[in-house]
């Protein structure tokens, strides 16, 4: 009787296993040797193939949330400790945005991985191109289950077949917001486990009207207003119940990721997790300002994505079901997807630090007020914005006006006119909402809240051209009409199914 060491070497750069066992004779050691060899081998298969079956997708979108006030962008106010949980367990991109600053477009670019001008709905509240097809088109055929909870909002019904899983409010204006179910997700995560699933769950949270959440945990006097709000005390109560509903937003994430805890399939989901464009106060939502058009995004897939790292990788909402595509098996530069976006597959993980050069984006009024287009493009560190009607008085009637005896979701900005006159601060933001140049550039790596526009500084008209010719070669790309796009005419066209503006296939 001996005691011997046995060595087994298991892959590349791993640490050898060693353990002593004791045999009566070298045969005897050689043949355990051989058994313990083929079994951990087979246990490694085993491990490997699970690893490598395509994982379930969890996609999380908030309503009309500015990221930079959350906490994990620097923002000062709301309390937001699920969103930060989830960064720390995953990767947040610190250069994500939208192409358009209104909730239809920005999901229609999500679930299609198209451009505005190329799905269609380049409008609030209008509808994709007849034939568009999204996420559970492309999914479907990989295998996945494609289900939504919550806030839908985008059309037709044809274009986006996913199904209808019950547990939250679809409806982003009801006061109060329904009260949610976690029930219904946890039985479409469980239901069929030979099949992974994609699912989306859209809240309704902080979009307007604020009225969810405990504003007592924001007391008026205490709150940092950012640089693109007037201050005054209507401004500072919205403010307010506004971040009141993100940390009651960020307490349904919490329960979301709990309830896929709960399923036990975790480990296998890549989660998602995006604020979708900026709140609905002067300067974010409906604009090209980079405060409207910078998203959060947060990616968590434990075992693959690196937990607690950030990135500057540019990347798009069109970037987005390319990326599912990829990690699912297919492959999405394949000419039959006809995505505008490409994979960031290689940046979640971590083979690459960069993905896009530029990120683009386009505004079209109208139905939200008078037409006034806008285009712009970002290269992560300046912002170029071209209006197209300078010369038109800037108006959006949910933000300044009152419609038919509604409640008023936005007395600030009454009390921002009335206060002009004696605030010079709140003079110049008046002024610079509603009055615009033809051209604006801003550094926004060091000028966040574009409060100075740099396109007459000739130490920047280098930069401006270059950013002005790229985002020219862009609009060409998506045959992009410019002013006439942004009417009534091509609005109801597109609703009706009929667009008027045709797109290169």
């Amino acid at each position: 009787m001996y005691m011997q060491q046995i060595q087994i070497e298991t892959k590349p750069n791993a640490k050898p296993i060693k353990f002593m066992v004791r045999q009566k004779s070298m045969a005897h050691a050689m043949s355990l040797l051989f058994t313990t060899v083929v079994l951990f081998g087979v246990a490694i298969f085993v491990t490997d193939a699970v690893h490598a079956a395509p994982p379930n997708y969890l996609v999380i979108l908030a309503d009309d949330c500015t990221f930079s006030d959350l906490s994990i962008y620097g923002g000062v106010n709301a309390k937001t400790p699920n969103i930060e949980r989830l960064a720390s367990q995953g990767l947040t991109f610190g250069k994500a945005y939208v192409s358009s600053a209104m909730c239809q477009p920005c999901r229609a670019e999500l679930f299609t991985g198209q451009f505005p001008l190329r799905n269609g709905c380049a409008w609030n509240h209008s509808a994709c191109r007849p034939g568009t097809r999204s996420l559970p088109h492309y999914l479907t055929p990989l295998g996945y289950r494609a289900g939504i909870a919550g806030k839908v909002h985008v059309q037709p019904n044809d274009s986006f077949p996913f199904e209808n899983v019950r547990g939250f409010d679809s409806s982003a204006v009801r006061e109060p917001t329904q009260s949610h179910d976690l029930d219904g997700i946890r039985e479409f995560m469980t239901r069929d486990k030979s099949r992974p699933f994609c699912l989306v769950i859209g809240l309704v949270e902080p979009h307007v009207p604020w009225v969810m959440g405990d504003r007592s945990q924001y007391p008026v006097d205490k709150i940092e207003l950012p640089r693109h709000l007037a201050d005054t005390p209507k401004t500072r109560q919205d403010f307010a119940a506004y971040l009141a509903e993100i940390t009651y937003m960020d307490g349904q994430v919490g329960q979301i990721l709990q309830s896929l805890d709960e399923t036990g399939q975790t480990d296998n989901t890549v989660v998602l997790f995006s604020s979708e464009q900026g709140a609905q106060f002067p300067g974010s939502k409906w604009t090209c300002w980079d405060v409207g058009l910078h998203t959060t995004l947060i990616a968590r897939w434990p075992g693959v994505i690196a937990a607690g790292k950030r990135t500057d990788a540019i990347v798009q909402y069109a970037d987005i079901a390319p990326t599912l595509v990829a990690i699912a098996g297919g492959d999405p530069s394949d000419s039959s997807y006809g995505f505008d976006g490409s994979s960031f597959d290689e940046v979640l993980r971590g083979g690459k630090m960069t993905h896009r050069k530029f990120a683009y984006a386009t505004h079209n009024n109208f139905p939200e007020g008078p037409p006034y287009p806008i285009r712009s493009i970002t290269d992560g560190e300046y912002r170029y914005i071209h209006n197209l009607t300078p010369e038109s008085l800037y108006i959006e009637k949910h933000l300044m006006g009152l419609l038919g005896g509604s409640s008023v979701h936005n007395a600030y900005w009454s009390s921002w006119m009335a206060t002009a006159v004696e605030n010079s601060n709140t003079q110049k933001l008046v002024q610079r909402y509603l009055m615009r140049p033809t051209y604006e550039l801003y550094h926004t790596a060091t000028d966040p809240a574009e409060m100075k526009n740099l396109a007459a500084d000739p130490t920047c008209a280098q930069i401006q051209k270059h950013l002005r010719d790229e985002l020219d070669r862009w609009l060409t790309s998506q045959d992009d009409p410019g002013i006439a796009l942004d009417t009534s005419e091509a609005h109801a066209a597109t609703k009706r199914g009929q667009p008027i503006f045709p797109v290169k296939p």
